[in-house]
């Protein structure tokens, strides 16, 4: 499924990041993905740094599937070759994978391609690099990256302001910060634990998705 340059930057507003630590007993990934697809989450992205090669692979290719229904973006992080493999819309990786590697050219024109950046420097690498979107962060800080470098609101601005294509906010953003992100130029939220880790997630992207859009929007 192809993406216009459009539908891509709609889709920033409410980005989820898998992470299936916090599944509850009885739970599926595909299951609580199923949950907040249909309350709100506009993309997808599997990260599942503690899963094996086939497990993963297999896992991808069911939420591959179930976003395809929602007609919602789905990338994989890091791994070209399994993004690639179960044909999902896309890969997102981080600035070391585009060093010495065309990740564009390994994809094609017609697959997504994210690149996290943390500095206008970087920034301008992954638009060179083919980036058809760039995830800037950590602007809260966060548990899942443990080198994680926090960002300033005038940092993010500054980033935002220094590329044509979308950016999207990562890094320990929730319900009580949001709306810091206000006027930083960013075209959406990019959240793990704030869903995944939320007693009711389908419930937690609802809030969240209006939380972004009024950020984003300027709506009050």
């Amino acid at each position: 499924m192809k993406f216009t340059e459009n539908e891509i930057r709609n889709a920033m507003l409410l980005y989820a990041i898998t992470d299936r630590s916090w599944l509850k007993e009885g739970e599926s990934l595909a299951g609580v993905c199923e949950n907040v697809l249909k309350n709100g989450a506009t993309f997808l992205q599997i990260r599942e740094k503690d899963l094996d090669g086939d497990a993963f692979e297999k896992e991808a290719g069911e939420l591959k599937e179930l976003c395809g229904r929602y007609h919602v973006p789905f990338v994989v992080n890091d791994s070209v070759e399994i993004a690639m493999d179960i044909g999902a819309d896309g890969v997102h990786v981080g600035q070391s994978d585009i060093r010495g590697r065309d990740i564009r050219a390994m994809i094609g024109p017609d697959k997504i391609l994210g690149i996290s950046a943390g500095t206008v420097e970087e920034a301008r690498t992954a638009e060179n690099a083919g980036a058809d979107y760039i995830g800037v962060g950590a602007v809260f800080g966060t548990s899942t990256k443990k080198d994680a470098r926090n960002l300033t609101i005038e940092k993010l601005q500054e980033i935002s302001g220094s590329v044509s294509i979308p950016v999207v906010a990562i890094g320990g953003i929730n319900r009580g910060n949001v709306k810091e992100l206000k006027g930083s130029g960013v075209y959406g939220i990019a959240v793990i634990s704030a869903i995944f880790a939320a007693e009711d997630p389908g419930q937690a992207a609802r809030e969240l998705l209006e939380l972004s859009k009024e950020t984003v929007y300027g709506n009050e």
